[in-house]
């Protein structure tokens, strides 16, 4: 029963990381239009 409830864990953790890269991956456009922009170009530098 451990080694199924680690399994688990598991598949459920290469979920939950799937679904944060697709989500980051939607969201850069909507970002991008917010952060790219001439007052913020000294962090660029960073």
């Amino acid at each position: 029963m451990e080694v199924e409830d680690f399994i688990d864990f598991l598949r459920q953790t290469s979920d939950d990381r799937q679904l944060r890269l697709a989500a980051s991956k939607l969201s850069e456009d909507a970002f991008s239009k917010v952060w790219d922009n001439p007052e913020d170009a000294e962090y660029d530098r960073l």
